[in-house]
């Protein structure tokens, strides 16, 4: 996979925004990737130094409305955890 397939798009939540003070930063990924072929995407999208990723899967949840039951769809969340000092100027608010 392209490190552009692996990284969806970074999670705005309070809980990750609270973890960019200690250089750690949410991510929702593609399923099937691995925690080496992430850290491989962020630091070449990012040109940044990774020394941890954690992973978590979010298995889907029950929606009602009306007369109509769905689920939401099953995503893969890494958190990133950068070397001191580095961070990711783009994503800095």
């Amino acid at each position: 996979m392209y490190p552009e397939q692996i990284i969806i798009e970074p999670l705005i939540t309070e809980k990750a925004v609270g973890g960019k003070a200690a250089s750690r930063y949410a991510f929702k990924v593609h399923t099937r990737a691995t925690k080496i072929e992430i850290a491989q995407a962020v630091a070449k999208l990012f040109k940044v130094k990774v020394m941890a990723v954690n992973t978590s899967n979010v298995r889907p949840k029950r929606r009602v409305m009306g007369k109509s039951i769905g689920r939401t769809s099953r995503s893969k969340k890494a958190y990133v955890t950068l070397a001191p000092g580095q961070k990711i100027e783009e994503l800095e608010v």
